[in-house]
């Protein structure tokens, strides 16, 4: 339907006769539903409140009963899921504020304002929640790098992440890129923000004290964004092009002044409630206010500043223009608030009160336009428990032998294919473009195994990551679902990180699939298990569902963003080797397991058969283990074993490092194709001063996890020898131009 309604607007009874609200994605019971909360059938304002905030972006009906399976508190946690984002205790009376949310239908199809939104969405997130953003990462998926559609989202999209954080001057510190023909016309564009607050700032959205004035700050609302939420809980078509107006448009310069205004008001101690306007814009953060609140609010929509003229209600309540924040003080302190926003250069104007009724009344010329019950709107939207079968897919693939495939005895250029892949290669193409200095807090650059930034005025550090491996998920959800948590722990521990808690961003097909549903609910049961073990609760997220394309859904791809922390910044730790005669260790077990990994992609063609067994007390021993060696002063450096397994993490550490290694295969009874790119788990390489070596090891077999020393940091070469024989020698150089090549040339 047409983003910009005309003045004359279908009645109440031609919505039910011409079933206008379905346009909307309202379901006939839906509809029936609504008709029953109100009494009356809804007029068109009505009905288009209750479709965003009945979409599946805002009330999550389909995903509602999954994410009741995590864990969500634990000692640390301030704030788990229900608000902005959530917040971790990290001593001194300080917090880590941190949330992932997804912009994957906007970028699909303009990527640069699609993906420039998502940033400045979700750094309102954390500055709503009274925090000061510090770091911002992302997540993104694309098709295969050959396509000119696929290079130009990729590039427009990166430019929109990158547009945005440089100018607000957060910097963008970290992330992960893959491509693969699954998301071939449906990339998947997260964005992750991480923030700091002390206790006492912690803020939250509600509309508190009956009376208390609402106060609306930012740009003038257009049409820009209208029913985005809807356009996000629906699959992309080739109508899709067509809603290009769903897509919201971007300032960063703008949203600049509206936070250091909105973090100045914060400071006075005034605000009783603040939240961003997100998805479904004025409709979903005055409802969501009021609901948790228990109040009622009164909108009066001639006071919202207008950036075109002969705008509706309905246009100002599904606005989904950026920027813009909504917050309550009591009158005493409206002139201080005022105040502070005129200097700043913000538009505040004072658009509602704050009732005692339950409802979420709004006044346009004169008259009552809309009149709806707050809990009808936010808590109760029907919750849906869909239909689940296990995917004919999933048992073909139990019976495929992985290690079946013919020998590869070129590794030199098995390595080379690996290390050119466009999901293994270097993202400098990528990060280059980002402004990751910005505040002088980065103390690990993007490219590491997590990215470090430093808290001021103290020893402590943030590591952080997102992490995920759709292809794992594909072939087994559960242990894919265990991966993506476990992986970025691992992460985490390598730069020198305790991991905390995590956010997660659940991109799925269409729920109404049986065999979709069922990849959402396995996948969810192995994070939720994995977040248990490994004492990392899921303190928010997002849900992102109907990524589909021509043909079918997309991989499931549960992706996690996780944060740690360092407790002394001498315990950072990198990926790179340090220095020559260093021991270089292999911690855990190599098995022949090749389902799911990169070599079984680039090398062989395919993806098939079972990802890596994970055993989580393992890993969970494994982490324990070399954070304490870390800790203990004892590790060089430390980089996981994931994607391209032993062959890539070797060639990585001497990239990053500039220096070569000598390496003995450590598993005489595999191949040595498989035991170079086996992507088992819980596997992490370290290395070690000689003086330290024996120690180290000591202390990583007294946790019970498997050790060997496999070679030593020399030379300008990587040389793996298995059974005595040669079976890598590269130069450092030449591998490092494999890697860091690829983007750049396909990208001309």
């Amino acid at each position: 339907m047409s983003q910009q309604v005309s003045a004359k607007e279908p009645n109440a009874e031609q919505i039910a006769e011409q079933q206008i609200y379905k346009q909307m994605g309202v379901s006939d019971s839906e509809y029936g539903l609504i008709c029953g909360f109100l009494g009356r059938k809804p007029n068109y304002t009505e009905i288009g409140v209750f479709s965003v905030m009945w979409s599946e972006h805002c009330a999550y009906k389909n995903s509602k009963p999954l994410l009741r399976r995590f864990p969500t508190s634990g000692p640390r946690v301030l704030m788990g899921p229900g608000e902005g984002a959530g917040i971790v205790d990290i001593g001194d009376n300080q917090a880590v504020v941190f949330k992932i949310e997804s912009h994957n239908h906007p970028s699909a199809v303009e990527p640069y304002q699609g993906a420039a939104t998502g940033v400045g969405g979700i750094i309102r997130d954390i500055f709503s929640m009274g925090a000061r953003p510090i770091a911002s990462l992302n997540s993104l998926r694309f098709g295969k790098l050959e396509s000119d559609r696929v290079k130009y989202l990729f590039e427009h999209v990166v430019a929109g992440i990158a547009g945005y954080g440089n100018c607000i001057g957060i910097p963008t510190v970290g992330g992960e890129v893959v491509f693969d023909e699954s998301y071939d016309g449906n990339p998947l564009v997260n964005a992750m923000c991480v923030g700091l607050i002390d206790h006492d700032k912690i803020q939250r959205g509600v509309a508190k004290g009956v009376g208390n004035p609402v106060f609306y700050v930012g740009p003038p609302t257009g049409r820009d964004g209208i029913h985005g939420a809807t356009f996000a809980s629906e699959e992309l078509t080739e109508e899709s092009e067509a809603k290009r107006t769903a897509v919201q448009v971007g300032d960063p310069f703008m949203e600049k002044l509206v936070m250091e205004a909105c973090l100045e008001l914060i400071d006075t101690g005034i605000v009783l409630g603040i939240q961003d306007m997100g998805a479904a814009g004025l409709t979903c953060s005055s409802a969501e206010m009021a609901s948790k609140a228990g109040n009622g609010l009164e909108l009066y929509l001639d006071e919202v500043p207008q950036r075109e003229e002969g705008m509706t209600a309905y246009e100002m309540m599904l606005s989904e223009s950026q920027e813009r924040m909504l917050f309550v003080v009591e009158p005493k302190d409206e002139a201080q608030a005022r105040e502070i926003f005129e200097r700043w250069g913000v538009i505040c104007s004072k658009v509602g009160k704050v009732t005692d009724d339950g409802r979420l009344k709004l006044i346009h010329h004169g008259e009552v336009v809309g009149d709806m019950p707050v809990t009808a709107l936010v808590d109760e939207c029907p919750i849906y428990n869909k239909p689940s079968s296990v995917p004919a897919y999933y048992e073909e693939n139990a019976n495929i032998d992985t290690l079946r495939y013919e020998e590869v005895r070129d590794l030199n250029g098995a390595l080379d294919k690996v290390l050119s892949s466009p999901s293994v290669s270097s993202k400098a193409w990528v990060y280059n473009q980002y402004d990751y200095m910005v505040r002088t807090s980065t103390a690990v650059r993007p490219g590491s195994d997590a990215a470090v930034v430093t808290v001021h005025g103290t020893r402590k550090a943030l590591a952080m990551t997102t992490d995920c491996n759709g292809r794992f998920v594909y072939l087994d959800p559960e242990i894919g679902g265990k991966i993506a948590v476990s992986e970025a722990a691992r992460n985490i521990v390598c730069s020198g990180a305790e991991p905390l808690a995590i956010t997660d961003n659940l991109n799925f097909g269409s729920p109404e699939k049986p065999d979709i549903f069922w990849q959402m609910e396995k996948s969810v049961d192995g994070m939720a298990e994995a977040c248990r073990v490994l004492d990392t609760p899921v303190i928010g997220g997002n849900v992102s569902l109907y990524n589909e394309n021509s043909k079918g859904a997309i991989y499931p791809t549960p992706v996690v963003g996780m944060v740690g922390l360092v407790h002394d910044t001498d315990h950072i730790t990198t990926q790179g080797f340090k220095n020559e005669g260093d021991a270089i260790l292999l911690l855990g077990d190599t098995y022949g397991e090749l389902g799911g990994s990169e070599f079984q992609a680039v090398v062989h063609g395919v993806t098939e058969g079972r990802p890596p067994q994970l055993d989580l007390n393992k890993e969970k021993s494994l982490l324990n283990a070399v954070l304490k060696a870390i800790q203990s002063g004892l590790v060089q450096s430390a980089h996981d074993l994931s994607e391209g397994g032993l062959a890539v993490a070797l060639a990585e550490s001497c990239i990053s490092g500039g220096l070569g290694a000598h390496v003995e295969l450590p598993t005489s009874d595999l191949r040595a194709d498989i035991a170079l790119f086996s992507e088992s788990q819980s596997r992490i390489l370290l290395s070690a001063s000689p003086n330290h070596a024996d120690e180290l090891v000591q202390l990583i077999a007294q946790h019970g996890v498997p050790v060997r020393v496999i070679g030593r940091v020399e030379g300008g070469d990587l040389v793996v020898h298995a059974n005595g024989a040669a079976v890598v020698n590269r130069p450092v150089q030449t591998l490092k131009q494999v890697w860091e090549d690829v983007i750049p040339c396909l990208m001309k």
